[in-house]
């Protein structure tokens, strides 16, 4: 199938796997979103590639980002689904469902939102938690999003920010790895791979916390994202400097160790930003978050 004239049928299915994929940008994720395998998944994106033929993500091992083609096409798939979306909400019955879209980084939503977005489904049924994942500042009114969780210092002109959190940084890995190069001190880590990431919070920060000064800090992978620096952790790859709103769960669940408990107080917090007068449903969405991040 192509796509050469107006009249050409569209993949609708593939591109609403797309919409996911390109919000979360991670496969699984998206997957458990719309009720499907990794796998299945990835063959959507395979389908639309080839129908299209072009390339839509780059994969390099965990990280996954989107093409400049695949940035254009999300833009425009994602303001069409909620045009559906909408048009669709317009025509129900006024005891259905609302939707309250928000905005937040890949991180935020893989790591923080997605494990307990059951817990928000049992207590609030009748509202339709959309989320729009992109490490882009989304200009609310023209995005159409209610509201976003956003890391910062809380200062958005035109906006309202409520503070739901701060965090601290600390070296968080796989207990393999503190088998593996036996790590019993912080000097220790210098002989692990270390990742790295585009946070103030670098390792030469934290190695200056515990008297390490001027350490030579081995390179490493740089990953932009901290969805895959932590998966990279989870794997094995290597140690890195986990954001702990970000890490709790794995660290709870013992997925992650923190084999040291120096700790790095983070630049910005976490706030949830949305207009000066929100909805009723919106209010309900963020006195949730507040609490969960409490």
């Amino acid at each position: 199938m192509s796509l050469k004239n107006d009249r050409s049928p569209l993949p609708l299915r593939a591109l609403q796997v797309f919409e996911s994929a390109s919000r979360f940008q991670n496969f699984t994720t998206a997957g458990g979103e719309l009720g499907i395998t990794q796998s299945a998944v990835s063959r959507k994106i395979a389908e639309l590639e080839a129908i299209l033929g072009t390339q839509l993500f780059r994969r390099s091992g965990p990280n996954l980002s989107l093409t400049p083609q695949g940035k254009a096409l999300a833009m425009r798939v994602t303001y069409a689904l909620g045009d559906l979306r909408r048009a669709c909400a317009e025509v129900q019955p006024t005891k259905g469902s609302s939707i309250v879209t928000l905005s937040m980084l890949p991180s935020v939503a893989a790591k923080w939102l997605a494990p307990r977005l059951g817990l928000f489904t049992d207590l609030h049924p009748n509202i339709d938690l959309r989320i729009s994942a992109s490490r882009d500042l989304v200009d609310l009114n023209a995005a159409q999003i209610d509201g976003a969780i956003r890391y910062g210092t809380g200062r958005w002109p035109g906006l309202a920010a409520v503070w739901l959190g701060a965090e601290t940084v600390c070296p968080v890995c796989a207990s393999s790895i503190v088998e593996k190069f036996a790590i019993t001190t912080p000097a220790d880590l210098l002989k692990a791979p270390l990742l790295h990431a585009d946070i103030a919070e670098d390792w030469a920060a934290w190695f200056s916390a515990v008297g390490l000064e001027e350490p030579k800090v081995p390179r490493g992978p740089k990953l932009g994202d901290d969805t895959a620096i932590l998966q990279a952790a989870l794997s094995g790859q290597g140690i890195a400097l986990g954001r702990s709103q970000l890490v709790a769960d794995d660290l709870q669940a013992g997925r992650l160790i923190a084999p040291f408990d120096v700790k790095l107080d983070a630049s910005f917090s976490y706030w949830f930003v949305s207009a000066s007068d929100p909805s009723k449903n919106l209010v309900t969405v963020r006195d949730w978050i507040v609490q969960e991040f409490a």
